[in-house]
């Protein structure tokens, strides 16, 4: 029997890893609240400080190559019927989806929200380009909104969500660096040390007003410039998306294609903007290697790098867009601006993005059908895009309004709006 087929009471959720900060651990709370029981796998004593109680805190403390046979035991002891977890990508997250569709069980999917940063993303079985929407086309989507007379949701005033995810990730590997003496077995998902991923949150969070002035400057030098640009959208290297739902390996790579490309066709009049993904820690030189890439193509002059920064600035005069996969494009095509992806996205529809070779796009870009993209927004809208953020109090506030009971719900958020039994959504234009 499906678990969200179940009573509440006889719904048993194992949480894995989640966004750093209390967000798992207050809702875990509301889903007790319910009537649901909750337990927690902790992997290091970040997850450890984050949560709230230890009577359902598990500790796995052996190596990786052990965890789907500790994972099979947890699920078998406690009854498990769901299992929730932030991306699905990680390997220890990549095996229990593994686990819980060989089980029937639910598996429940947090990640950034697709129209971030007033959203983020509640599905079920997977995300990005796991996602159900992968395999939707616009007009299945149409079809479903027959369902719903809703307006498109409008985002709030402002969470407030980036200080406090700096500040939690910074506090969450300072934990995992000096009080993991227990969790000896632990490996983190990424490449890169847990002492280096510290000192660069850290690094960060310091140097976050130099950062923000050296910002300015270079937004107002592009601004101001009187030049047509086209925008690249950088992600970060060690992000999911672009590690599993694309073909590149370094974001080197992309810096090479997307550099040849616009010395190849944009007119020479032209200018091309790298813009950093607002959470970059410098782990990339990203500067380094726009400007070696620049010079090596003779386009120096017309390249420009902004780390990060507000995107919508960039995008009210910018000519085209080009990124691999970034949640940022959705912000370029509710603008009707040309875009050209090199990853799978939800986004990435016929109806929307250019199947140009680069050269060519760069010259003569075709534009996006505005009107598709419309009614693709608003269906996500209706779905899986979930007012609120997981970092501000206030935004998990917002978020917490909804979330939980989409997860007791039968259906997931996509079939619940096809069979017209979605919650109306909130219509948000300000945060009090």
């Amino acid at each position: 029997m499906p678990a969200s087929t179940l009573q509440t009471a006889q719904r048993r959720f194992l949480f894995l890893q989640g966004p750093h900060g209390p967000f798992f651990s207050q809702l875990a709370k509301m889903l007790t609240a319910a009537g649901a029981e909750v337990w927690r796998v902790g992997f290091n004593a970040g997850d450890a400080f984050f949560w709230h109680d230890p009577t359902h805190f598990i500790p796995f403390q052996d190596s990786p190559e052990n965890w789907e046979a500790a994972l099979t035991k947890i699920v078998n002891d406690h009854s498990i019927t769901d299992i929730a977890l932030y991306g699905d990508t990680r390997p220890i997250h990549a095996q229990a989806v593994a686990l819980a569709r060989s089980k029937s069980l639910e598996v429940h999917v947090f990640e950034e929200g697709y129209m971030r940063p007033y959203w983020v993303t509640y599905e079920r079985g997977g995300s990005n380009g796991h996602s159900r929407l992968m395999d939707m086309s616009v007009s299945e989507m149409k079809n479903a909104l027959e369902q719903s007379d809703m307006d498109t949701a409008l985002p709030p005033a402002r969470w407030g969500d980036m200080r406090q995810h700096v500040f939690y990730g910074a506090l969450y590997h300072w934990f995992v660096m000096f009080r993991n003496g227990a969790y000896r077995g632990f490996r983190p998902h990424r490449d890169v040390p847990v002492s280096k991923e510290f000192k660069l949150h850290l690094h960060r969070l310091v140097m976050m007003p130099l950062h923000a002035l050296e910002r300015r400057i270079a937004t107002r030098r592009v601004r101001n410039g009187g030049f047509p640009y086209h925008l690249a959208l950088l992600q970060l290297e060690h992000d999911a998306s672009f590690r599993m739902h694309s073909s590149f390996s370094s974001m080197t790579e992309f810096l090479d294609v997307v550099m040849r490309g616009f010395s190849e066709g944009a007119p020479k009049h032209h200018h091309l903007v790298f813009k950093a993904h607002p959470l970059e820690d410098g782990r990339v030189p990203l500067a380094r290697e726009i400007k070696r890439l620049a010079e090596e193509m003779g386009v120096r002059e017309r390249v420009h790098f902004l780390r990060g920064g507000k995107l919508a600035e960039l995008l009210n005069h910018a000519r085209t867009a080009v990124t691999v996969n970034s949640t940022a494009g959705q912000q370029v095509l509710w603008r009707g601006i040309p875009l050209k992806v090199f990853g799978a996205a939800v986004y990435a529809k016929p109806e929307f993005v250019s199947e140009q070779p680069l050269a060519e796009f760069f010259a003569h870009p075709s534009r996006p059908y505005r009107k598709a993209y419309g009614e693709y927004r608003r269906y996500l809208m209706e779905t899986s895009q979930v007012a609120g953020g997981f970092y501000s109090a206030r935004g998990r506030r917002e978020l917490m309004r909804q979330v939980v009971d989409m997860m007791l719900a039968p259906e997931d958020p996509y079939d619940a709006l096809a069979k017209g039994t979605a919650a109306p959504r909130q219509q948000l234009r300000s945060v009090k």
